[in-house]
Order: structure tokens, then C-alpha cells, then sequence
């Protein structure tokens, strides 16, 4: 059951989407009757180079105190390393997490939801292995302008079991396998 607040943060977050459609990284501050200043994010569609900086950009742009910063996922993965920058700056800016019942996480997207410091999944979360454009290679640090990223070392980061990694290889790119709640529990994604 959900509760009122997070039902009332869920519908709030959902009108950003109304105003923009078809932009992928979206931030507001939005006023809650209880619980006061929320930020709002949502994160949808592809991700891809340069949502990191919009993001960036949209937290800069509403300092101050927040009750609660949330962000809602919507997408179905994308860049990688794009995903890792932009998860370990919603862990660093106190960002909590929500997958709605509408809601898909796929792929890079579980980077995102792996940051979160509190997680609530009620849509689908889904695994696939990573496409590398220079080779497919399950030991692979994946790279983006000069700077490596290791998952695995990112996982621990986020306080995920870094076994996650491990369950990605074993699905082809042009697969998806969605995780049960007994998994997201497991690996720590919820």
C-alpha cells in the first residue's frame, strides 16, 4: 500500500512529466501541504551523454532545503557511464528513488536506481549485459572520455551486491530478464 505522501510525491512527480513529454532529465521544486519544499527529478526515455550535466544543472539550480528529494525512473537504460555519473550525483545530493507501478527501469537505468538511499519499486526492473561498442567482454571497465568505470566497484559504492554485475553478463544485450522482488532484495535494489 502506498502511503499518502508518497502517492501525493508520485503525483506531483507525474506532472512534470505532463508539462515536458520529451525531455529526459526534468527537475522541480515542488511544495508539499506536510512535508513541505520537495525536489522533484525525473529520469526517462534513453539516457545518454550530456543528461549528466542537465541533471547537474537542474540540482544547482534549486539550492536550499529540501524535506525530500526524489526522483522517478521511467527509462529504458542507455549510456552507462552516463548513468554511473548521474547516480553517484543523486547519491551525493541525498536523492531517494521510486520506480512507479507505471514505471520501467531497464538496463543502464539500474545504475540510477542503485544510487537511490531509499528505494521504492513498484514497476518493472529489468537486467540485460551491456552493449560495449569496442567488443563484448564481461570484464570490461567501461570508459567515456577518458575515465574508467568499473560497475562492480560501483555497486559496492552504492551499497548494492556487486553480484548484480554478475547476473547483467548472463543476459544478451538484445535480452532483458526482469527481476523478481526476492532478487531486488537481494541484490539491494529495494
Amino acid at each position: 500500500m502506498i502511503s499518502r505522501t508518497l502517492r501525493t510525491c508520485l503525483l506531483l512527480i507525474a506532472s512534470l512529466h505532463a508539462t515536458a513529454a520529451f525531455a529526459r532529465v526534468e527537475i522541480e521544486p515542488v511544495q508539499h501541504t506536510n512535508l513541505g519544499p520537495i525536489l522533484a527529478a525525473k529520469i526517462s526515455e534513453d539516457i545518454a551523454p550530456g543528461d549528466y550535466e542537465v541533471l547537474f544543472k537542474g540540482i544547482m539550480a534549486n539550492p536550499g532545503k529540501h524535506a525530500r528529494k526524489i526522483v522517478l525512473l521511467d527509462s529504458i537504460g542507455g549510456s552507462v557511464p552516463e548513468a554511473i555519473r548521474m547516480g553517484r550525483l543523486l547519491r551525493e545530493t541525498g536523492f531517494d528513488v521510486i520506480v512507479p507501478s507505471t514505471g520501467l527501469c531497464q538496463g543502464a537505468c539500474v545504475y540510477l536506481l542503485a544510487a537511490g538511499h531509499k528505494k521504492t519499486v513498484r514497476g518493472a526492473v529489468g537486467l540485460h549485459r551491456p552493449y560495449y561498442p569496442a567488443g563484448d567482454s564481461s570484464l570490461a571497465e567501461l570508459s567515456h572520455k577518458g575515465i574508467h568505470y568499473n560497475p562492480r566497484a560501483y555497486f559496492r559504492e552504492m551499497k548494492v551486491a556487486p553480484t548484480l554485475v554478475d547476473e547483467m553478463q548472463r543476459i544478451e544485450p538484445g535480452r532483458m530478464r526482469v527481476l523478481s522482488e526476492q532478487e531486488l532484495s537481494r541484490f539491494g535494489l529495494r
